[in-house]
């Protein structure tokens, strides 16, 4: 029978895994060989079961806000209540919030799930399949409409990073989404030079939250002063990045997520599929995400011309991750 769990570890060779079922279904704490890739939960946010404390969470069943805490679908009003205080939207779904239940685990594995029945909007059962070997996480995510109607769904992962002064970051993308006020997502314009990632290059001095599209599946963290890197993959299904960076702050987000934010307040954001936005009838399901990690050793890999281009940009200013698969398939 599942249960809720406070704490579960996953041990593989020098990789370390802690999930915090309780507090949203998150990860609480990401190691390879004793060296932490994501920001990890703290015994005070432990304690206080602060989910925005903790290295990662799963947001479903959309990713990011809902603008006047409402979207029509169908000729059907679907509400929310804002759930991010002092913030006035509804942001990145109800599974974050909600504790999960532990239906399998292991030393190198867990099943985490969660069941959510609300007729005046989302029914569904949300899944995440943790596989922990000596050369990777894989983190398959499976979100199924329980409810007796079609409904629009959308995934992804909130993952935190410290931030390093000689953090780089490379993904490639083909657009990009402009900000509208109180941080709502826009209009979606060809990805300008002066923002992209297509090139690895150190993270920005001014704020940034922005959505891009056209994910080419693949985003690269290197932390040189820990000799520690991460690339993030997801297959089709993730066809958005959210980038969050505050030069005030020293944690940053890099979150691959299925649905374009603002898609699902948009009047043709159902129906285009560079917003990525899954409508599943009832009973159907939707699957993705697989993350995998890989610690970069630069002792042993030396001076390559590559690394020394990433030092010198960073100076100027493998968890491999996150494949999906689909079976129908800024921070707060």
């Amino acid at each position: 029978m599942a249960a809720i769990s406070e704490h579960l570890e996953l041990r593989a060779g020098l990789l370390a895994v802690d999930l915090a079922p309780d507090i949203g279904g998150s990860i609480a704490r990401f190691r390879i060989d004793g060296i932490d890739v994501m920001r990890p939960l703290s015994d005070a946010n432990r304690g206080a079961g602060n989910v925005l404390g903790v290295a990662s969470f799963p947001m479903i069943p959309f990713a990011n806000r809902i603008g006047s805490n409402a979207f029509t679908f169908e000729g059907r009003r679907n509400d929310f209540a804002a759930n991010n205080p002092p913030e006035i939207y509804h942001v990145h779904g109800t599974a974050w919030h909600r504790p999960w239940s532990a239906e399998q685990a292991g030393p190198g594995s867990a099943v985490l799930t969660l069941e959510v029945a609300d007729p005046s909007s989302y029914s569904y059962r949300a899944e995440q399949r943790f596989i922990l070997t000596d050369t990777g996480l894989e983190l398959i995510t499976r979100v199924s409409n329980t409810g007796e109607r079609r409904m629009p769904f959308g995934f992804g992962h909130h993952p935190w990073f410290d931030r390093d002064a000689d953090t780089t970051l490379q993904f490639g993308a083909t657009s990009f989404h402009l900000n509208e006020p109180e941080g709502m997502i826009g209009q979606r314009v060809s990805l300008p030079p002066e923002v992209s990632f297509n090139t690895a290059a150190p993270l920005p001095i001014y704020w940034r939250c922005s959505d891009y599209g056209g994910w080419d599946g693949s985003a690269t963290l290197r932390f040189p002063g820990r000799g520690a890197g991460i690339t993030m993959k997801g297959d089709t299904p993730y066809k958005h990045v959210m980038f969050y960076a505050d030069p005030a702050l020293n944690v940053f987000c890099v979150e691959p997520q299925t649905n374009a934010s603002g898609a699902f307040n948009r009047p043709e954001g159902f129906g285009d599929r560079e917003d990525g936005v899954i409508v599943l009838a009832p009973g159907e399901s939707t699957e993705g995400t697989r993350t995998r990690a890989k610690r970069w050793k630069e002792r042993e890999e030396g001076e390559s011309s590559g690394r020394k281009k990433d030092e010198a940009r960073a100076k100027g200013g493998e968890e491999q991750g996150r494949s999906g698969r689909s079976s129908g398939d800024g921070p707060p």
